[in-house]
C-alpha cells in the first residue's frame, strides 16, 4: 500500500501477518519485558520490516530503540518511520541526503470509535467533514483525519524535537488522496506538510515525505 504514495528512493517493507519469526537484538529484547504476546509480535514484525528496508538501502541491520517519546532511533543517515495496526505492519526508510523526515501511519478502515473525533478535530476541520462525506461516503474521514494527525507528528518531531498536540495542526483531507497539514504553533519553524493517503480493503495509510534541502 506504501509503495504507491512514496517517491523512490524511500524503501518501504509491509507484511500484514506475524507468520515469520522475528530475532530481536538482545537490547530490543530488553524493551519488552512481560509484555503479552500481541505486542511482541507487532514489536518485533515491524522492525523485521525496518530491518528489510535497511537491507535495501545497504544498510547493515541495527537494534530500533524507542527514544524519550517512544520514537524510533535510526542509525546515523537514515531517517523513517513505522507503523502497525491489526493485520499491517509497515517500515519506511530513506537516506537523510535524500529525505529530511518521514511519517506513516495505518488504522484500520473503521469509524473511529465515539469521542475521538471531538478529541482529536479542531472547529475548522469538523466543518469540512460534511462536505467530505458528501464527496465519498464510503471514507471514514473522521479516521482518517486521525490517521494523517498521527503522520504529520511523526514528520514533525524528528526535525523538531518538540510535541505537537491535535490542536496544533490544521489538516486539510483531498476526496483526491491528499492532504496538507498546516501548523498552527506561533512559532513553527516549519509551516506545514503535504501528504498522501489510500484506501484499501479494511485498511488506511496515511505519509508524508519531506525532501532534503539541497
Amino acid at each position: 500500500m506504501l509503495e504507491q504514495l512514496f517517491p523512490p528512493p524511500i524503501a518501504v517493507v509491509e507484511r500484514y501477518d506475524d507468520d515469520e519469526p522475528v530475532e530481536l537484538f538482545p537490547e530490543e529484547e530488553a524493551q519488552l519485558g512481560n509484555a503479552v504476546p500481541k505486542r511482541r509480535f507487532e514489536f518485533g514484525t515491524v522492525r523485521a520490516c525496518a530491518r528489510e528496508a535497511m537491507r535495501v538501502l545497504d544498510v547493515a541491520p541495527a537494534a530500533i530503540l524507542p527514544g524519550p517519546k517512544r520514537e524510533p532511533l535510526w542509525p546515523d543517515g537514515i531517517v523513517g518511520s513505522l507503523t502497525h495496526c491489526a493485520g499491517y505492519r509497515a517500515a519506511a526508510l530513506a537516506r537523510t541526503g535524500d529525505f529530511e523526515t518521514i511519517g506513516i501511519d495505518a488504522e484500520p478502515h473503521l469509524p473511529a470509535p465515539d469521542g475521538v473525533l471531538g478529541a482529536i478535530a479542531i472547529p475548522a476541520e469538523l466543518g469540512r467533514m460534511a462536505g467530505l462525506k458528501g464527496e465519498d461516503p464510503k471514507i471514514c474521514w473522521d479516521r482518517l483525519l486521525f490517521s494523517a494527525k498521527e503522520t504529520t507528528y511523526k514528520a514533525w518531531f524528528p526535525v523538531t524535537r518538540r510535541w505537537l498536540g491535535f490542536e496544533d495542526a490544521d489538516i486539510t483531507l483531498d476526496a483526491g488522496g491528499t492532504f496538507h497539514s498546516r501548523i498552527l504553533l506561533p512559532d513553527s519553524p516549519i509551516a506545514g506538510f503535504d501528504g498522501r493517503w489510500l484506501v484499501q480493503g479494511d485498511l488506511l495509510v496515511t505519509a508524508i515525505a519531506v525532501p532534503a534541502r539541497q
